[in-house]
């Protein structure tokens, strides 16, 4: 994850990758096609960011976040890089084409062009097979850095032709220090944040600027109890609803995986590993009480496939109904 200083990014937790790709620049050995993967805000937008502005710095050591390429960059104004970053637009075929044809150009101001194509596995089939020209025969003054929480939702053509990163969850201590070291946390928030991330300080600093997600994850809960004891009509009417925003279906599957994660502890009897959602840990001993062990590992896996489902464009209505008329029913919460 990121920390901003005038127009400098620096990365927290990952400083490995880093380590690796300067070694590599060092050697002369530039990776033309570079894949990120890891979870949702565990850092791959940032470190693709921080190398974009490193590969391009005029000054030394890079980035320095001060010459006019790294503002540029941090800005959006950089001629020579582009980044798509969209939580909810998927990458369309005429997306790939325009930026082939700027690839295919010298860099105007810096040493590389860098096009950062994050989240590419909500990227349309067709805008994939396109991107596969431009990585068979890659110009050499171009640099392509993709981002996915799964290699496995990729076409295997585009993960074999790049270098992969695969970015861990950061500790939990680590976690709490950047809260309050570097966005003054209080010690009980970053504490509770960290809990409640699961090793994402992208998260965290969400929940620090958005004061609403914590109220909507209190809502989301609710949300989930009430389908519980919902019938077939009620839960096919709430997935007609909730799927016509992308970015809150995401935001409600990923917590809900969260929740059915921790009620498979707690029913498993692991005691030692602490639950992510420590602040409702009362009301799922209730929840565990009243399901059972095959129940929730069942609905962790149906989770994570539709999550999958999701970022592969599957149709999120279809998707979201299957998931709840598979939700277990419960007559007591």
């Amino acid at each position: 994850m990121s920390i901003q200083s005038d127009f400098k990014v620096y990365v927290v937790g990952h400083e490995w990758a880093l380590d690796l790709l300067n070694r590599q620049q060092a050697a002369g050995r530039v990776p033309q096609a570079l894949l990120l993967t890891g979870p949702p805000n565990v850092g791959k937008s940032t470190v693709a960011r921080f190398w974009a502005q490193q590969l391009n710095c005029q000054q030394t050591p890079a980035p320095c976040g001060q010459c006019p390429s790294c503002r540029k960059i941090i800005s959006g104004n950089h001629p020579d890089v582009r980044i798509f970053d969209s939580d909810d637009q998927a990458l369309k075929i005429d997306d790939i084409r325009n930026l082939q044809r700027e690839l295919s150009l010298s860099p105007n101001e810096g040493r590389y062009r860098v096009v950062v194509l994050a989240n590419f596995e909500r990227a349309t089939l067709s805008a994939a097979n396109a991107l596969l020209k431009t990585l068979e025969e890659p110009a050499s003054q171009a640099i392509l850095v993709l981002t996915a929480t799964d290699p496995g939702a990729l076409l295997p053509t585009i993960v074999s032709r790049c270098q992969m990163l695969a970015l861990r969850l950061l500790p939990h201590g680590l976690v709490v220090e950047a809260l309050r070291e570097h966005w003054r946390a209080e010690p009980e928030q970053a504490e509770l944040l960290a809990q409640l991330a699961a090793g994402r300080l992208g998260w965290t600093v969400k929940a620090l600027h958005d004061t609403e997600l914590l109220s909507r994850r209190e809502q989301h809960l609710q949300e989930l109890i009430s389908l519980l004891q919902a019938g077939r009509a009620e839960r096919l009417a709430y997935a007609h609803q909730l799927s016509r925003d992308g970015a809150m279906l995401r935001e409600v599957l990923t917590l809900w995986l969260t929740i059915w994660r921790d009620l498979l502890l707690l029913q498993s009897g692991a005691a030692q590993t602490k639950i992510m959602n420590l602040n409702w840990q009362e009301r799922l001993q209730q929840l565990a009480g009243h399901s059972s062990l095959a129940e929730a590992s069942q609905m962790v896996a149906r989770l994570r496939t539709a999550l999958i489902n999701l970022e592969r464009n599957v149709n999120p209505r279809l998707s979201l109904e299957v998931l709840l008329l598979k939700l277990p029913k419960l007559r007591e919460v």
